[in-house]
């Protein structure tokens, strides 16, 4: 799978990037039939909440997958995003069937 990874406001470090394409190839074995992924990295500001925000589209024929997460560090708000897309590619499979 193609994975495009964008990061707003701040420059991602090596590791961040290695963790998104380690999860996001984790994916790839779930969605099989994905065309490919964008992975957008964000800083917010409402430290409340955690201001690091990951949205991740996932590319299915006919249709586009988004799974937006706020958290207090990348790491968790792109496994919850994953996590939530995960729910959405099952849902998917059903309605093909």
């Amino acid at each position: 799978m193609n994975v495009q990874i964008q990061s707003v406001k701040f420059d991602a470090d090596k590791r961040l990037i290695e963790f998104v394409n380690a999860k996001m190839a984790k994916l790839d074995r779930f969605a099989e039939r994905s065309t490919g992924a964008e992975v957008i990295l964000k800083l917010d500001k409402d430290h409340e909440k955690g201001n690091k925000i990951a949205t991740i589209t996932l590319h299915m024929p006919g249709e586009d997958l988004v799974a937006c997460h706020q958290a207090k560090t990348f790491e968790e708000a792109v496994d919850e995003a994953i996590d939530a897309l995960k729910r959405q590619v099952e849902k998917f499979k059903g309605k093909e069937k």
